[in-house]
């Protein structure tokens, strides 16, 4: 059994101002995306997934899929406000994209074998898609066997600005008990602290953070459904309110439904949550280059 890659490239970046999803920081014009999917590839993922906005289909077809061809299945989906479960209603004046667990759920028809799910903009380097690979492979025939890649949150820091981060709690075995969305974490003063309500809270600089890197078994889409019936019927005539994967995670935790396992790395993040992240980015890439790690032209 190969998995599924499953990557998230449906949201505007409103604070990077574009499309960043598609945007060159390779030598020859890769994306930081096309490291995401040849990492995989060199995991042994079978198939690539991507849920896009309709309205940029034709841009990423011929940026983005047309370097695949031949090396590797590839489909898309399409996330958009009015794709909603049948008989769910909403405020007809909603624009905002209803959030992580949403975008999953478009995939459902697409994977029906055990998938990762990672951000388009986010560089979670090569390991952590071979602890993923590998903990998926052991989950073929299982349910609610998840698991999600651990990052230090020291490690996942933009020089920029705040970012928003999954904080997590594990127990003695490295399964997570509990993952709380933090929205403004950064270093103060050599002091990571994240900042709710006014108040900064300070955090262990080791302290385990979603990256938004998971890994599940198929049965997750039919409670992602569920879930998202249930977010629509609470907060469907809200303007802004969104359904994410931790918050659903959190519950089929706390409900014995499933267990996630918390796989740890030292690796460090970089991604582009700023315009001004784009230059730390392409050196960073550049400097992996010159130590062997991925060839100058990926594809």
């Amino acid at each position: 059994m190969q998995p599924t890659l499953f990557i998230l490239a449906a949201g505007m970046g409103s604070r990077y101002g574009g499309l960043k999803q598609i945007d060159g920081l390779g030598p020859n014009g890769e994306a930081i995306l096309d490291y995401s999917v040849y990492d995989a590839l060199r995991a042994g993922f079978g198939k690539i997934v991507f849920v896009i906005r309709k309205d940029f289909e034709d841009d990423f077809r011929r940026v983005v899929l047309s370097k695949y061809e031949g090396k590797v299945q590839c489909e898309l989906c399409f996330q958009s406000v009015d794709k909603v479960p049948e008989g769910c209603s909403f405020n007809p004046e909603r624009t905002k994209p209803w959030g992580t667990n949403h975008a999953v759920l478009m995939g459902k028809d697409l994977i029906h074998e055990p998938f990762a799910v990672i951000n388009a903009d986010d560089f979670y380097g090569k390991e952590a898609f071979q602890v993923l690979a590998d903990f998926l492979r052991s989950a073929e025939g299982k349910k609610g066997a998840y698991c999600m890649v651990g990052y230090r949150v020291a490690n996942t820091l933009s020089e920029n600005g705040t970012v928003s981060r999954g904080v997590c709690s594990t127990d003695e075995n490295g399964n997570l008990t509990n993952v709380i969305e933090r929205t403004k974490i950064e270093d103060k003063n050599g002091t990571i602290v994240f900042t709710e309500d006014g108040v900064d809270t300070p955090l262990d600089p080791n302290t385990p953070v979603s990256m938004n890197c998971w890994g599940f078994t198929p049965d997750y889409f039919e409670y992602s459904e569920q879930a998202f019936r249930l977010f629509l019927a609470e907060h469907g005539q809200e303007l802004k309110s969104e359904s994410y994967i931790p918050s659903l995670v959190n519950r089929l935790i706390t409900s014995g439904k499933a267990t996630c396992q918390v796989l740890d790395t030292t690796a460090k993040w970089f991604g582009v949550t700023y315009i001004e992240d784009r230059p730390q980015v392409v050196m960073k890439i550049s400097r992996l280059i010159k130590e062997g790690v991925y060839p100058a032209k990926l594809f």
